[in-house]
C-alpha cells in the first residue's frame, strides 16, 4: 500500500505540472536558482550578488552586516529587512527569514504557474509517501525479526522458510526506495519535468551562476563560502535541538 501511494504521488505531481507553454520560456538567476534549490537556494544567490557587490558583508564567523540598505530588487529588501533595523544578524537567521518572505513566494507561484516547478502540495504528497515507504520498510524488518525469535525452538530450522515470506515486500519497498534515490534528479523535488529541462540548458560559466545550480559548495571564494557554510552547520544544530 505504501508503494502505490508513493506510485500515485509522483503520477500527481507529474500530471499538476502539464501547463500549456506558449514558448520556451528564459529563466532569471534567481528562477533557476528556485527550480535547482529551492528558497534556500535563492537566498544564498541574493546572500552572494549582495555580497560580491558590497552591499552586504557576510563574515566567515556567520554573521551579515548591511552595508548599503538600498536593495535593487525585492529578493534584496527582503534580505535587507530580514537582517533588521540593527543592520547585522546571524546569516542562518537571515537565510531561514528570508526564504519565508513574500518575495520568494511570489516566485515560487510564477514557477509553478509557468509549469516550471513543482507545487508545494505535490512536493508534501510525495515527501510523506517516502516516508510511508521507508516506514513499511523498517515494520517489515521488525516482523521479520520477531518472527524468527519467537519460532519454536525445534522448529529452528525452518526460519529460512519463515524469512522468505518477507523477502517480497522487503524486496518491494526496498526497491522502492533504491529506484527513487537513483532516478530521481535532486532539482526534481523542485522542478517540474519541463523546469529540469530548461535547467539543463544553463552552463556554470561564471561564479553566480555556478551557485544557482550547485550552491554554496560552488563558491570560489574560501572566506566567502565558509561564512554561508557556518551558517548552514549553525542552522542545522540549532534545528536539533530544536
Amino acid at each position: 500500500m505504501s508503494c502505490a501511494r508513493l506510485c500515485l504521488a509522483a503520477v500527481e505531481a507529474a500530471r499538476t505540472n502539464l501547463t500549456p507553454q506558449e514558448g520556451p520560456p528564459e529563466l532569471s538567476l534567481y528562477e533557476a536558482a528556485f527550480l535547482a534549490g529551492g528558497p534556500q537556494r535563492v537566498t544564498e544567490l541574493t546572500l552572494v550578488s549582495m555580497h560580491r557587490r558590497r552591499t552586504l558583508l557576510l563574515a566567515h564567523t556567520g554573521w551579515a552586516t548591511v552595508v548599503d540598505p538600498e536593495g535593487e530588487d525585492d529578493l534584496e529588501r527582503s534580505v535587507i529587512s530580514a537582517i533588521g533595523p540593527a543592520g547585522q544578524a546571524r546569516i542562518a537567521a537571515v537565510r531561514a527569514t528570508a526564504a519565508a518572505t513574500d518575495a520568494v513566494r511570489a516566485l515560487a507561484e510564477r514557477l509553478v504557474a509557468a509549469g516550471l516547478a513543482v507545487p508545494e502540495t505535490a512536493r508534501s504528497h510525495v515527501a510523506s509517501a517516502v516516508r510511508g515507504v521507508q516506514g513499511a520498510t523498517v515494520l517489515i524488518l521488525v516482523l521479520a525479526t520477531a518472527a524468527v525469535l519467537t519460532l519454536p525452538q525445534e522448529q529452528g530450522a525452518g526460519s529460512g522458510l519463515v524469512l522468505a515470506w518477507f523477502a517480497l515486500p522487503l524486496m518491494l519497498t526496498g526497491g522502492s526506495l533504491v529506484v527513487a534515490r537513483i532516478e530521481v534528479h535532486p532539482s526534481a523535488r523542485w522542478a517540474s519535468p519541463d523546469g529540469q529541462r530548461l535547467l539543463s540548458s544553463f552552463s556554470p560559466d561564471d561564479s553566480l551562476t555556478a551557485v544557482a545550480l550547485s550552491g554554496v559548495w560552488a563558491i570560489d571564494d574560501p572566506d566567502l563560502r565558509a561564512a554561508l557554510s557556518h551558517s548552514r552547520t549553525h542552522s542545522r544544530t540549532a534545528h536539533r535541538s530544536d
